[in-house]
């Protein structure tokens, strides 16, 4: 008897036992099923790249950053002095 089981701390554990006469290509894709009914790589792959929460003012400042450059870009592409 195989169990495969997955576990995370967040979400509950998946487990699958092996039926009789099951094929183990046919055990993986039941667990793969588990595994997306669940939600568990969702919540993985959302988790993956953890970023810390940056406070209202400095992603005001970052986004006007992002503008003042992209509007020298402008105007300098549009004066010829870029390719």
């Amino acid at each position: 008897m195989y169990s495969c089981k997955l576990a995370i701390t967040i979400m509950p554990s998946i487990e699958i036992r092996k039926k009789e006469g099951e094929t183990a290509a046919n055990l993986l894709f039941r667990f793969g099923k588990k595994v997306r009914q669940s939600g568990v790589l969702v919540e993985v792959k959302r988790r993956q790249f953890h970023r810390r929460p940056i406070n209202r003012r400095k992603r005001r400042l970052s986004a006007q950053y992002r503008e003042r450059k992209k509007a020298e870009y402008a105007r300098l592409k549009k004066l010829g002095l870029l390719q």
